[in-house]
């Protein structure tokens, strides 16, 4: 027997990732769990950001992002860049984190991401609660502990983390 209930986001689990935009004179760092894959060729993802959010003007004005995927040793600056806004703190610091220098946008990259998706935005959707950044994957970064002895990525070596309502898990 299955009970009914209102339409609502329980599609789970999802990537929580940390995003990092802004240049030289403002960077931010913000978790988004609402991101995704969309096409393979050309690379595409999304990542979908409240209008209040401090960095959504700057993903918007720039039009580029980075997404950094998360770790167990990133869970809680990931829960932490969550729930406080850049207009308050530098998340950088707060967090002990090396803003680095990505290849093809303005962003930082994450130092201790052990891969980091540069995006440059191709299309911005209202949505309602979100706007959907759709973006072009331009570069990518990935430690080389996740490299395996044949030169590929290999995710499971990362000890990524991932987000259900409301948690993490490794």
């Amino acid at each position: 027997m299955k009970q009914s209930w209102k339409p609502g986001t329980m599609i789970y689990p999802l990537p929580a990732v940390l995003v990092s935009c802004g240049d030289g004179d403002e960077q931010n760092l913000f978790t988004v769990a609402w991101t995704g894959t969309i096409c393979s060729s050309p690379a595409m993802c999304y990542i979908s950001v409240r209008k209040e959010r401090h960095s959504y003007k700057m993903i918007r004005e720039s039009g580029e992002f980075v997404i950094n995927l998360t770790t167990v040793a990133l869970a809680k600056a990931t829960d932490w860049c969550g729930v406080r806004s850049g207009k308050d703190y530098n998340k950088f610091e707060e967090m002990n984190l090396t803003p680095g220098k990505a290849k093809c946008v303005q962003c930082p990259i994450i130092e201790e991401s052990p891969l980091c998706i540069e995006c440059r935005v191709k299309e911005v959707i209202p949505l309602g609660s979100h706007d959907m950044f759709i973006a072009e994957i331009v570069a990518m970064h990935a430690n080389d502990e996740i490299i395996d002895d044949k030169g590929k990525i290999d995710l499971a070596k990362a000890g990524l983390i991932s987000y259900i309502h409301g948690e993490y898990f490794a």
